[in-house]
């Protein structure tokens, strides 16, 4: 199987998942990316089952309303039953590294309302030890320099991501070289660098339910 026709097959076994536990009228979390993009695809075919959707950016925003989908803002909803998006990493304990599509905030948000995080992609992404794909860290302009030396002293190698800028107006920090042993603490660490929005290890909240695509079929994972 080709990569697209493994994401494909992790985005259905999705939305079956969806139909299966959400209730009709619910509103959906829906993430960033290639893999997110084929779930919004499958959740066009039943949208009349639902109210509509919650988007982590705006480039999902717009491929849910092309395929006439409603979306909300997340300040308008007080319940989301599930949220799926895809990730860049994700380990067997279902701790995540994502944000390369620069979506990483609002992903963060809309994971902490939804009940239930549903990952969704291919064996490729599944790693013993995060860290071989850059972190992804959201940072408020003016503490661009700042927050790049403190990253340096946890053992990174910052490279400002050039000609980008989230749908929250900063730009991003991609950390190279790092071997995330402890992500849960990692997390912590340096979200608490001032100036850091957030960074795209996803170990506090982690994915409740990983669709994992491989060549032998889809496989479920559960925390």
């Amino acid at each position: 199987m080709t990569a697209d026709e493994l994401k494909r097959a992790s985005a259905q076994a999705a939305i079956k998942y969806v139909i299966e536990t959400a209730k009709p009228g619910a509103i959906i979390g829906v993430g960033t990316g290639s893999t997110a993009n084929l779930f919004i695809d499958e959740l066009a075919a039943v949208k009349d089952r639902y109210r509509g959707a919650v988007a982590s950016s705006e480039a999902s925003r717009k491929r849910l309303q092309g395929h006439g989908i409603a979306v909300f803002d997340l300040n308008d909803v007080d319940d989301i039953p599930i949220y799926v998006d895809g990730a860049d990493e994700i380990t067997a304990k279902l701790a995540m590294i994502k944000g390369g599509g620069g979506a990483l905030t609002r992903e963060k948000i809309v994971a902490a309302v939804a009940k239930t995080f549903v990952c969704i992609c291919d064996q490729s992404k599944l790693v013993t030890t995060m860290g071989k794909f850059p972190l992804p860290v959201e940072v408020i302009t003016m503490a661009r320099a700042y927050v790049a030396r403190e990253l340096v002293k946890l053992g990174g190698q910052p490279q400002l991501r050039e000609g980008f800028v989230t749908d929250n107006g900063n730009v991003i920090l991609d950390v190279k070289g790092l071997s995330i042993a402890d992500p849960v603490g990692f997390e912590t660490t340096v979200n608490q660098i001032v100036g850091v929005v957030t960074n795209g290890l996803f170990a506090r909240r982690g994915a409740d339910v990983l669709f994992l695509a491989t060549a032998e079929g889809v496989k479920t994972v559960k925390r």
